[in-house]
């Protein structure tokens, strides 16, 4: 009897467990879905029930869709900091890094000619076809903009940016030369298509490409966004990109890159149901176990993390 009764409790707590719903970034997907196994053995009466978007998608889906989250992270700090505080969180938590990479498989055109002395040359060929995320929604697409450009003035070629993409200073939904371009909301929507053959280089974080075992070109640090070294020559370039009121735009400068978690609070209705699991959830991503699951799947850690704004709340829990 005592054996049912504690299989029916087990089987109760994962039925009914509270549930921490986690809005992330794409190229997050995989480190969070390990952390979400680790956590959920430490805290067997929570379920996470984790959302994969754009950053700024993710974060339009709680400012303008009104959808229910516990907890944002973002692929750059500044999408928080920009569209969430101070209405919908009070800190940012900054805690991890990444780099910009060319991602390819073996199947692309030029992939055995393609190296970091002459991939602009190969992007630029006829045939060619190169993707990117939305810019507009979600930070690889608009870092790939800062990119491209910080690549034509390192290395003294002021019209690459236009001979490969086009847009001007901002990006417009279908804008794209689609004989040339592929775009999708969010960077991992690419990757299926990419090891499909339906393009052949993808602008990416290096940590998603190491995951799913893509072919990459390593970028210089003076434009892969990935070395605070060369933050002052990384806001030599920008991009604009939609802001929180229609027809508005917020410029985003080339800087390092910065990931950010927050727990996700509106004034109107107070803290989330499950305030203490969202707590305990951004706490673990930031212990020494959290980062050493971002390192182990190619993302930098820092260590220890900044933490912005009013973070009373983590100190509750």
């Amino acid at each position: 009897m005592k054996k049912f009764a504690l299989i029916f409790s087990v089987i109760v707590l994962f039925a009914f467990g509270k549930k921490i719903v986690v809005f992330h970034a794409g190229s997050l997907s995989v480190p969070f879905s390990q952390i979400e196994q680790k956590f959920e053995k430490k805290y067997p009466q929570y379920d996470v029930i984790r959302e994969a978007a754009g950053s700024r998608a993710c974060a339009r889906k709680i400012t303008d869709l009104h959808k229910k989250a516990d907890v944002m992270a973002s692929a750059d700090y500044k999408v928080i900091d920009n569209l969430l505080r101070p209405k919908y969180t009070k800190f940012n938590a900054l805690f991890a890094t990444n780099e910009m990479i060319i991602a390819y498989t073996p199947h692309s055109k030029y992939a055995d000619k393609i190296n970091s002395n002459n991939w602009m040359d190969i992007l630029l060929k006829p045939g060619v076809k190169v993707g990117h995320s939305n810019p507009n929604l979600d930070p690889c697409g608009y870092r790939a903009m800062i990119v491209a450009k910080l690549a034509g003035i390192y290395y003294k070629r002021p019209k690459f940016f236009d001979k490969l993409f086009g847009y001007g200073d901002s990006y417009e939904n279908g804008e794209e030369n689609r004989n040339k371009v592929i775009v999708r909301p969010k960077e991992t929507d690419l990757l299926g298509l990419l090891e499909a053959g339906a393009f052949d280089y993808l602008f990416i974080y290096k940590s998603v490409a190491m995951q799913h075992h893509l072919k990459f070109i390593t970028l210089p640090p003076q434009i892969n966004l990935g070395d605070k070294k060369y933050a002052s020559f990384y806001k030599k370039a920008s991009f604009k990109v939609t802001g929180k009121k229609p027809g508005t735009y917020i410029v985003k400068k080339g800087a390092p890159m910065v990931y950010g978690i927050t727990v996700v609070e509106n004034k109107k209705e107070g803290l989330p149901p499950h305030e203490k699991g969202a707590v305990l959830f951004v706490k673990y991503v930031l212990s020494p176990e959290g980062q050493a699951i971002m390192k182990k799947n190619g993302q930098g850690v820092i260590n220890p993390p900044i933490i912005e704004g009013d973070d009373s709340i983590l100190k509750k829990y």
